[in-house]
Formats: C-alpha cells, sequence, structure tokens
C-alpha cells in the first residue's frame, strides 16, 4: 500500500520504528494533493513548504526521544479555524485575504505535538451549509463519485480523508457538519460534548453550537487526535475544566450489555430504505456482540429543525455584525460610512449567510423576539429534556447521519428547506450540547458511502469510542474506498 493510504495510527507505528520518516510521509501526501486536487477541491490554502520544515522538526523530535504518539502525523485543518500567518476566509470573500496573528488553541496543540499542517480544507461560507456548494470559491466534490456533495460544512476535510490527501483533519459542527460530510465519505467523524474542545480561535457562527472534532479514517484515528486536541482553556468561557481521558483505553474492550437505545423519529418516514438497512445492519452486528437494544422516543424531533433554524441564524446575526468593512477584512471605500457597512457585506457575503444573517436579524427584531427566539429557547429545553428522559433508559443513541446518501451536486441549491432537512438527525444533538459520531456502516447501490450515528451522554465519547471501535472490526469498511478510482 502507499503511505497515503494508511492511517493515522498506522503512519505513527512506521515512524515509531524508523520504517518511515514524517517528511517521507509528508511528503507522500503533498504529491497526492498534487495529484488528485483538480478532482477534489478539497483545500483552498496549501502551504507545502511549511509543512515539509514541521516534518524535519518532527523527526528531530522523534530522534531525541520526545515523541508524542501522533507527532509527524499530517494534518488538514477547515478553513475556519485561525492559523497564524496562515490565510484563515472561512470559505467568504469577506476574509478573502485575512492572515490571523493568531493561531487557535486546537491549532497550538497540533503545533505543540509536532504535527505537520498541510493546508485550509474547503468548507460552505462560515459554515453555513450542508453540501460545501456555498463556498466562495468552488465547490468540493465526492472522492466516491465526483458529481455527488461530499456533504458540509466540513466537506472540504471529509473529501481529502477519503481521497487520501491526508490521514488526519479537522472539522467543527454546529449542526451536523463534522458527522454529515463524514457520513457522505466513509469517514470517522465526531462531534464532541459541547465545552470539551476549545473554541478559541475558531470563528463563530453560532457560538452555544459550535464544536471542533477530528474527522479521520479510523475510531482509533479519532481517539488519538481528540485526546490531542481535548481540555480546558482559560481563553474560552465555554471551555469545561475537566480532566480528559486516555481515550483510547476503551479500545477493544467488549460491549456486552451496553444497551443502544434507538429513537422511533429516527426511522421514520422519509429515511432512505438503503440507509435504514445499512444502519439497522450495522446495529445488528453490536447487537450479536453483546449489546441490548431499546425503543425510546425523542418526541421533540418533530421540532428540532424549527427550533435550530431560528436559534443558529440568531447567533450568527449577532456574530457576523464584526464584519462591517472597518476593523478587518474586505472593505470597499465609500463617502460615508452607511454606504461602507452596506456595500462591503453585499459584496463579501454570499446568500446562503445573507439569508440566515436576515433571518436572524428578524427573529430578534422587536416584536417579533418573544414569538419566535424566546419560543424556540423554550423548545430547545424541552428538547434537552427528551434526551435526559431517554439516557434513562439506555447508554448510546443509535440511528441514521442523514435521511439519504450523497445527493448530486447542485441538485439542492434552489431549495434551502429541503437542504436543510438534511440535518435532521444531527442538528439536535448540537442543541443538546451532546457528543456524537458517525461511523461508515455500509454503501448504497450506487456505492455511495452510509454512515451510522451514535449519540453519547454528556463527555461519555469513551462509550461511542468503545462501540464504534467494536463496529469498525466487524465491518471492516476501512477496505472499501474510493482511492483507486481517482
Amino acid at each position: 500500500m502507499e503511505l497515503y493510504e494508511l492511517t493515522a495510527s498506522r503512519l505513527a507505528e512506521m515512524m515509531a520504528r524508523g520504517e518511515a520518516s514524517s517528511e517521507e510521509i509528508t511528503r507522500a501526501f503533498l504529491e497526492r494533493i498534487e495529484a488528485v486536487e483538480d478532482k477534489i477541491g478539497a483545500f483552498l490554502t496549501l502551504c507545502p513548504d511549511e509543512a515539509l520544515d514541521q516534518a524535519r522538526r518532527a523527526d528531530e523530535r522523534r530522534r531525541a526521544g520526545r515523541a508524542e504518539k501522533l507527532t509527524g502525523v499530517p494534518v488538514a485543518v477547515k478553513d475556519v479555524i485561525t492559523t497564524q500567518g496562515l490565510r484563515t476566509t472561512c470559505g467568504s470573500r469577506i476574509l478573502e485575504n485575512f492572515v490571523p496573528p493568531f493561531d487557535a488553541t486546537l491549532v497550538a496543540k497540533l503545533k505543540a505535538a509536532g504535527l505537520p499542517i498541510l493546508g485550509k480544507t474547503n468548507m460552505d461560507e462560515f459554515a453555513m451549509g450542508s453540501s460545501t456548494e456555498h463556498s466562495a470559491f468552488h465547490p468540493t466534490n465526492n472522492p466516491w463519485r465526483l458529481t455527488h456533495t461530499p456533504g458540509g460544512s466540513s466537506g472540504g476535510s471529509a473529501a481529502a480523508l477519503a481521497a487520501g490527501q491526508a490521514p488526519l483533519a479537522l472539522g467543527t459542527d454546529t449542526g451536523g457538519s463534522i458527522r454529515q460530510p463524514a457520513s457522505h465519505c466513509g469517514i470517522v467523524g465526531l462531534k464532541p460534548t459541547y465545552g470539551r474542545v476549545s473554541r478559541y480561535g475558531l470563528v463563530a457562527f453560532a457560538s452555544s453550537l459550535d464544536q471542533a472534532g477530528p474527522m479521520t479514517r479510523s475510531v482509533r484515528d479519532a481517539a488519538e487526535l481528540l485526546g490531542l486536541i481535548a481540555g480546558y482553556d482559560p481563553l474560552d468561557s465555554t471551555s469545561v475544566d475537566r480532566p480528559v481521558p486516555d481515550y483510547t483505553a476503551c479500545l477493544g474492550q467488549e460491549i456486552k450489555g451496553l444497551r443502544i437505545g434507538l429513537p422511533r423519529e429516527f426511522f421514520a418516514q422519509g429515511l432512505d430504505p438503503e440507509v435504514e438497512a445499512a444502519v439497522r445492519g450495522a446495529i445488528g452486528i453490536l447487537e450479536g456482540l453483546g449489546a441490548e437494544l431499546v425503543e425510546v422516543g425523542l418526541p421533540m424531533t418533530e421540532y428540532g429543525v424549527a427550533t435550530y433554524y431560528i436559534i443558529a441564524p440568531a447567533e450568527a446575526s449577532s456574530n457576523l455584525a464584526r464584519y462591517d468593512g472597518i476593523k478587518y477584512g474586505l472593505r470597499l471605500k465609500e463617502d460615508n460610512l452607511r454606504d461602507t457597512y452596506f456595500k462591503s457585506r453585499s459584496a463579501g457575503f454570499g446568500p446562503e449567510v445573507t439569508r440566515r444573517i436576515m433571518l436572524g436579524t428578524y427573529v430578534l427584531s422587536a416584536g417579533y423576539y418573544d414569538a419566535y427566539y424566546l419560543k424556540a429557547s423554550q423548545a430547545r429545553t424541552l428538547l434537552v429534556r427528551d434526551f435526559e428522559a431517554a439516557f434513562e433508559r439506555c447508554d448510546v443513541l443509535a440511528g441514521p447521519v442523514t435521511p439519504s446518501p450523497a445527493f448530486e451536486l447542485g441538485s439542492k441549491l434552489d431549495d434551502p428547506l429541503q437542504m436543510y432537512l438534511t440535518d435532521v438527525f444531527t442538528l439536535t444533538i448540537n442543541l443538546a450540547g451532546l457528543p456524537g459520531l458517525s461511523l461508515p456502516a455500509g454503501l448504497s447501490s450506487q456505492g455511495l458511502p452510509i454512515g451510522l450515528q451514535l449519540i453519547g451522554r454528556h463527555f461519555e465519547e469513551e462509550t461511542l469510542f468503545r462501540l464504534a471501535f467494536a463496529a469498525e472490526r466487524e465491518l471492516d469498511f476501512a477496505a472499501r474506498h474510493p482511492l483507486p478510482r481517482l
């Protein structure tokens, strides 16, 4: 096998045994990017010279006996996470030439551990989208079928992993933006518990929902990467001060006796039959390994999309007010302040971001706050109580990630509601602040990946990894990938 086909854990083992250097591995991925990037469009910015320099330093560190497990393994970073001296656009024209003066905390952790950064990956503008078609620069294609979406908003990170352009990647998840593209691209993606990973340096979309997390080719890699980036950060007021466990310690433990809840609302009308078959098949494997299945109810799921699309745009409207053409980012100089604001924002924001800003401003406006935002906040509380009641009967919830496999590029662009509904099974987890993991469960008749979603109690990512690792060994999905076709 080529180096670019291996998991991060396997590459780390090779470096530890002296079978390959970080420079060789990093160069292999850079060559792979050069070979297939014109077909995939996974990246917005590449930094090959810097990555190779970081790889050489990682090799020196290994020779000196100061290496951590993932030292020297290259990583791709979603372009909504700030990187000092490296362009960070958020997929938007308004930040097209923005170069941050500081690193996000999780990027600083990657650098401190000696992981070379290959570049910044494509995304829906300001993480607002489910297909990576709302990037201001170009869409990203799904490596499994180039005419289809890789999902969004972390579609660039997911596609880079599936295409062999990176062994590790960071994504962010506000309503499913790690798990949905992970499902569509046949990789592992974890949205951690809200507060588990620092949000300092993560450009805000919806501050009560955003969370960064690992996107990888295996469950072990996800556990390793989460262990590296998780932890308390005094620079983030939402960060939770609690110890970070060794997430790999639970891998391989038996799952006998774990109770898996199946929300009846996740298997209702509208779910693609092939998705249901793959998901139930994967759940059946877990049952065969000793897990117990329990039917549960999440009745507020019906109101999840409506609740999310009031709260998230409201927070976006507030967060994106800072892009006014004055302090930084795109500025179109005009004779007066009002015209500078208006023309800079009109030129800088795309239609989806504009739509959400307008919606958010409306639901927060005088006379409408109580009718919309306050009511949505109350619905959010009821939704959280749904999950609490369900977890009294089970340890983990399981179901589909998306209602269907990846759809064709362009097929939902003119119908925002249909695009929003693709996140119906993921966004309620963000509203509740719970951890959720997407694991490859099978392929559709068209050869497109289908993901299984596992949802845990707050800060119980270990249980998700334990179950996902057990299913991964039985499904052996890693043996199937699109690499030879590219």
